[in-house]
């Protein structure tokens, strides 16, 4: 789960960096960070040992101001500023005024601490800065409060105004109207805000009403509109003392962007499971029907082997017969050639022509005949002897 850091990462880097490099170089950053915070760090090179750090953050008040830009309208209150000395004075002070657009100039000179580990604790010191500014100034309101019951309506965030409420047993109640530009976001905060309760005997006491607490009667209708209903919880007199209170200072400004961030972290997370659930039954479903398919495609691929493997042996019979039927017939031609050429006897010529005799009757065979299909017989011609 995330978790808000009121340091600033950035400006720890961009200190020890300049602490740690070897050779003095100049430096002008200016960057913004979560809550419409500003921060400009400036250093030369002919004084590299002071640095100059500027904040600009939004001011805690009891109602929205109108927007200025004159320095007296965003100079800060003399209780925040003496709690900077108190916080700062061993290495940092004051510059007074402050720089141009911001409400908060200190010339930091790490110089006088000689131990490594004193300057990266007083490198992380300073970038809890606007925590400190902004839990003095929470402070200052809670003790206006007084002992005597009242409510008081903060503005941090001029979207996300809270309430803050002393009762007449001496406790202090913060109370935050929750508002959602989504339905979705809306439907998961309802259902998270009704499961709202004490895990711990000793932890504050919290609640969630869809409708405004009584604390809040007196109070602006437009002020008490909201579709989210409200959340309160205790503020322990220990949290507001010490070191605590920059930290509960935080806490409480921070509530409601830190909820809704909660809630979109949330939907995400279940959509990623819808999704996920939907991916695996609709493959189910797809396996299923393939395995339907599949059977019924095997059975008829069969049928198609076997017929086809029929066919193959009927034409493997019919080339055997034609091969052989070819083979037969070449044979018996052979053998009618060899019947059909004429007999030759030996010494019958020359008997001939000895005795001139005409006893014999020679038939005189006709030329081998074409290759042909006609089975018929054709009558042979004899010589007549002569009388």
């Amino acid at each position: 789960m995330a978790f808000f850091s009121s340091g600033s990462r950035v400006l720890v880097e961009i200190l020890t960096r300049m602490q740690s490099a070897e050779r003095p170089m100049p430096v002008d950053h200016t960057f913004f960070e979560f809550g419409s915070i500003r921060y400009h760090v400036e250093a030369s090179v002919s004084d590299p040992e002071n640095v100059f750090l500027s904040i600009s953050t939004p001011s805690l008040s009891h109602e929205a101001a109108a927007p200025s830009s004159s320095s007296a309208a965003s100079r800060l209150p003399e209780l925040t500023l003496q709690e900077t000395r108190k916080t700062y004075g061993r290495f940092a002070e004051i510059v007074e005024p402050p720089r141009e657009g911001y409400a908060l100039t200190l010339k930091l000179n790490f110089s006088g601490l000689a131990r490594p580990k004193d300057r990266v604790k007083a490198i992380n010191q300073v970038s809890l800065l606007q925590s400190v500014v902004l839990s003095s100034q929470l402070k200052e309101m809670l003790g206006s409060l007084g002992s005597s019951p009242g409510t008081m309506r903060l503005v941090y965030n001029q979207r996300e105004p809270f309430f803050v409420s002393r009762t007449a047993d001496e406790t202090i109640n913060a109370i935050f109207p929750m508002r959602f530009r989504d339905d979705t976001d809306l439907a998961i905060a309802t259902s998270f805000f009704q499961d709202v309760g004490n895990s711990f005997a000793w932890a504050p006491k919290c609640s969630w009403s869809p409708i405004p607490p009584p604390e809040l009667r007196g109070e602006k209708v437009h002020h008490l509109t909201t579709n989210g209903g409200f959340v309160s919880f205790g503020v322990l007199s220990r949290h507001v003392r010490g070191k605590r209170a920059a930290k509960t200072a935080w806490i409480l400004l921070n509530f409601q962007s830190y909820v809704k961030y909660h809630i979109k972290c949330t939907r995400s997370h279940v959509q990623s499971r819808m999704r996920e659930r939907l991916e695996t039954l609709t493959e189910a479903v797809q396996n299923a029907r393939l395995r339907g398919t599949n059977s019924h495609d095997k059975k008829r691929a069969s049928q198609v082997v076997k017929k086809r493997s029929s066919k193959r042996r009927l034409v493997s019979l019919a080339k055997a017969s034609k091969k052989l039927h070819k083979g037969f017939r070449a044979v018996l031609d052979k053998i009618m050639k060899r019947l059909r050429q004429r007999i030759r006897v030996k010494g019958l010529d020359r008997l001939r022509r000895q005795f001139r005799c005409r006893c014999f009757a020679v038939p005189r065979l006709p030329a081998a005949p074409p290759r042909a299909h006609s089975r018929s017989r054709k009558a042979h011609r004899y010589h007549k002897l002569a009388e």
